[in-house]
């Protein structure tokens, strides 16, 4: 049969319309309330595979305390902290913030020298994106970006919403710079929001006096130390800094940092459609992190602040933590990568990722000792890695004496130290299941938790991997537990992982001949 032009053409154009019906129906667009957003994939599956990021305390404020008394303590907040001088809070007794201490000594007094004045002494002369990025993938990081806007409302980008920008203070647009090599690096771009808090930031500056009214647009309006509702001034400029940087920088995470559930409702759902919207006209999938009662777990990924849960949760979630101070501190203390490892193993064996903060210098250089310790983890990753990404929680989270009494923010304070007895499981089938040791093992890990007197593993055990290791590993299974034999050398000085290969769990099909299930 020959076929006309025509009839070809029309074939192609009811193809074509069909294909743009099918996307249609798969790219509806968001709408500003809960049901539409409900319906949002909340945790892409790029983002529950990642496990580990980072993010960058850093800006203008990191100068503030080069060359402090490295054993004396002082806030992070320092553009709110600078100012409180003892006598701004009525009706109590207070002293001065050993901020306030620190500044006046080194500025001078805050009505003269206020944090407008520090901004505009932002010198980041040592900051190099591509030492950075190549960092972070040393680090094993999968997605990473800088702190887009912390509390003091100052741009890291070049920004045209608000002349507080990293471009016209400091020269430089970071954020571009950053993106460019993270993606070429092969992880994910994020930037993170701390601004909806600027409200209540620098209530204390205005309480101490010396703002003008040309620096409001830094600074907030004019308001009480106890105000919680902020200006419609405000809310347009909180918004038009976030769409700017969602709309140049195509993230795909935007991270926010608490207050932002004391604010409109309607604000917050603006931002959801949009930025999920945004995601479908890019043709990616992107992700939300938030906390306290900001969204819900159906829209975002919930975030625990230096902390993480007791227990396993369903919905994926994220722990943004530090291993010192999150902004740049002299001579400054941070966490081992024993101790990151194990809470990182612990985070993910929960259904959860690690964002990490790494605090530059001033300058925008990585100290030294950061640098060493995101190569170590990255060293140990290389090895574990099968063990951590792209892995789901396993049918319980671990066992062993060391655990967290209680879960939620804050909860690192709890000094915890791990034991070669505690494990952690993870998969990434259900033929592969993973038992990660958190500490060097002597003569032989027993992991209880797979006896043959407890249901948890209903199926043979085809081999067992030490991954990093060639050595044939020597176990058996019985009531006391899984019994492994500790092989003759560990491959890496942290944790150690153990790859469990499983027959896998059948069911026989009825079958046969029809007499033969007749009683």
């Amino acid at each position: 049969m020959k076929i006309s032009y025509t009839q070809t053409f029309m074939f192609i154009l009811m193809t074509l319309n069909m294909t743009i019906f099918i996307n249609a129906q798969h790219t509806e667009k968001f709408k500003e309330n809960w049901e539409s957003i409900n319906k949002v994939n909340a945790t892409p599956d790029w983002f529950q595979d990642a496990k580990f990021g980072i993010y960058t305390h850093w800006g203008p404020v990191s100068e503030v305390f080069a060359g402090a008394d490295p054993d004396k303590y002082y806030g992070g907040w320092h553009g709110m902290l600078m100012y409180q001088n003892g006598k701004l809070t009525k009706g109590k007794k207070t002293k001065p913030s050993s901020n306030y201490m620190h500044h006046k000594k080194k500025y001078g007094d805050p009505k003269k020298f206020g944090y407008k004045h520090i901004i505009e002494q932002f010198k980041p002369t040592a900051f190099n994106a591509k030492e950075w990025a190549n960092l972070f993938a040393l680090s094993g990081a999968r997605f990473a970006g800088p702190v887009a806007m912390h509390h003091d409302n100052f741009a890291m980008w070049d920004s045209k919403a608000t002349r507080w920008n990293s471009m016209n203070y400091g020269g430089i647009d970071p954020s571009a710079e950053l993106k460019k090599e993270i993606e070429a690096r092969g992880m994910k771009f994020m930037g993170s929001f701390h601004h909806a808090f600027t409200w209540k930031f620098f209530a204390p500056a205005h309480a101490y006096g010396g703002i003008k009214s040309k620096d409001y647009d830094l600074y907030t309006d004019p308001h009480e130390l106890d105000s919680d509702i902020p200006s419609d001034r405000f809310y347009t400029e909180w918004w038009a800094k976030l769409k700017e940087f969602i709309d140049v920088y195509q993230p795909d995470l935007i991270w926010f940092d608490w207050w932002l559930e004391n604010m409109t409702e309607e604000s917050r759902l603006q931002f959801l459609a949009y930025y999920y919207n945004k995601g479908l006209e890019w043709n990616k999938e992107v992700a939300i992190c938030y906390k306290e009662s900001t969204f819900t777990e159906k829209t975002a990924i919930k975030d625990y602040e230096r902390g993480r849960p007791n227990q396993p949760k369903k919905a994926a979630w994220l722990t943004d933590t530090s291993p010192g101070q999150w902004f740049y501190r002299p001579n400054a203390k941070f966490k081992t990568p024993n101790e990151l490892i194990d809470i990182l193993v612990d985070i993910v064996a929960k259904n959860g990722a690690m964002l990490l903060n790494v605090p530059p210098n001033p300058d925008g250089s990585i100290p030294e000792d950061m640098a060493t310790l995101l190569k170590d983890m990255g060293a140990w990753l290389k090895v574990n890695g099968d063990a951590i990404y792209g892995t789901r929680p396993w049918t319980i989270f671990g066992e062993g004496p060391t655990r967290l009494p209680e879960g939620g923010h804050k909860v690192e304070k709890i000094k915890i130290a791990y034991t070669n007895t505690d494990i952690r499981f993870t998969k990434k089938s259900d033929k592969e299941i993973y038992a990660i040791v958190l500490d060097a093992p002597k003569d032989e890990i027993i992991i209880k938790s797979l006896t043959t007197q407890i249901g948890l593993l209903n199926s043979k055990i085809k081999n067992i991997q030490l991954l990093g290791s060639d050595e044939k590993i020597k176990w058996e299974r019985n009531e006391r537990g899984l019994v492994i034999t500790v092989p003759k050398k560990l491959p890496t000085p942290y944790a150690h992982s153990f790859k469990i290969t499983l027959e896998g769990y059948t069911e026989n099909d009825i079958g046969g001949a029809v007499d033969a299930h007749v009683d």
